[in-house]
């Protein structure tokens, strides 16, 4: 009986250790999720800081200082993702990465991810300022649209609900449009091209993503990002000046690399709340990026405080959280 007793007792308190474990692991991977949400609103301040610094500020035309700013951005945070990778004994499984049929996959994903989407992004920022932030966190919407097209994923009615609120919280955020922006509606065209595209990326991650250690896939992913906007459209819309001009500036180098080390921690992080807590959970704190994308441009860009980009912004986010997660399992998840 003593015996029976002493091994119930003991498997009682390695279940109580199981959850303590567990616990803290959900706990942890919640705190990824936020934090990703937030560095990567920092980042979507520190890229328009270094746009505001010549000569990115006094470029012309509407392609040239976003796609250089992009560029470089993404190189920065690929560099500052080898140093990290570097560290953790990973660097020879980028190479090998690449020769797999998973990796090639996840290629065309980041090139869709981030040449375009990411170039599109900054226009987007450039031309409608913060009212291009929440618009571009529709991403989720289109990542559930196009899993029901080629993923044969049919939503729910809470995914659909979820879809509706975030078109209506883009009505909101164009019903007024904010003055001295003579570009605003195109601005918010290139912020949806961004989303389009990143949930283009998201059907193609999930293609090739099972089997790529996600440090690696993210370093990847800038990487090949920062390259082929440097290396081939760049020159194609005749940045090559521009892009010597900002190299030899300084300052704005400075911003962008930051802005770079904030966008390598955002993307590590999101991943890693994805493998910790699930990717509907990871997604939708991502997106909280919208609300702190808002809130430091106007904190500290002096962006013009209104009524529809706050309740846009906030529909938005709230319908990105119901397409990609039941907000009720986070609570069901808190108690278990």
């Amino acid at each position: 009986m003593d015996g029976e007793k002493s091994v119930m007792q003991t498997s009682a308190t390695a279940e109580a250790k199981m959850k303590a474990v567990g616990k803290k692991f959900q706990i942890a991977g919640l705190g990824n999720g936020l934090f990703s949400g937030l560095t990567y609103g920092i980042y979507s301040t520190l890229v328009v800081v270094a746009s505001g610094y010549n000569p990115l500020a006094s470029a012309a035309g509407i392609l040239a200082a976003p796609f250089v700013a992009s560029g470089l951005n993404d190189l920065f945070a690929g560099i500052w993702l080898l140093f990290y990778n570097a560290k953790q004994g990973r660097l020879k499984e980028l190479t090998r990465t690449l020769k797999t049929k998973p990796g090639q996959m996840l290629v065309v994903g980041f090139l869709l991810g981030g040449p375009v989407a990411n170039g599109a992004y900054l226009i987007g920022l450039a031309l409608a300022g913060a009212y291009a932030i929440p618009i571009s966190a529709t991403c989720s919407l289109f990542g559930s649209l196009f899993a029901w097209i080629f993923l044969k994923q049919k939503p729910t009615k809470r995914v659909v609900f979820g879809m509706v609120l975030c078109v209506m919280g883009a009505i909101i955020i164009n019903f007024v449009k904010p003055e001295g922006a003579p570009n605003f509606t195109l601005g918010i065209i290139c912020a949806l091209i961004a989303a389009v595209c990143w949930g283009l990326e998201g059907v193609f991650s999930s293609f090739g993503g099972a089997m790529i250690d996600t440090d690696v896939a993210v370093n990847l992913r800038e990487l090949i990002s920062g390259l082929a906007v440097l290396v081939l459209i760049v020159p194609l819309i005749g940045a090559l000046k521009l892009l010597g001009g900002t190299l030899a500036a300084g300052i704005p180098i400075l911003w962008l690399a930051l802005a770079g080390l904030s966008a390598a921690a955002s993307f590590v992080c999101w991943y890693k709340a994805n493998s910790m807590v699930g990717c509907a959970i990871g997604m939708s704190l991502n997106v909280t990026y919208a609300f702190w994308g808002v809130l430091f441009s106007v904190m500290f860009l002096g962006q013009s405080f209104t009524t529809t980009i706050v309740i846009g912004s906030v529909v938005i986010v709230l319908g990105a959280i119901i397409v990609t997660m039941n907000p009720l399992d986070l609570f069901r998840k808190g108690d278990a």
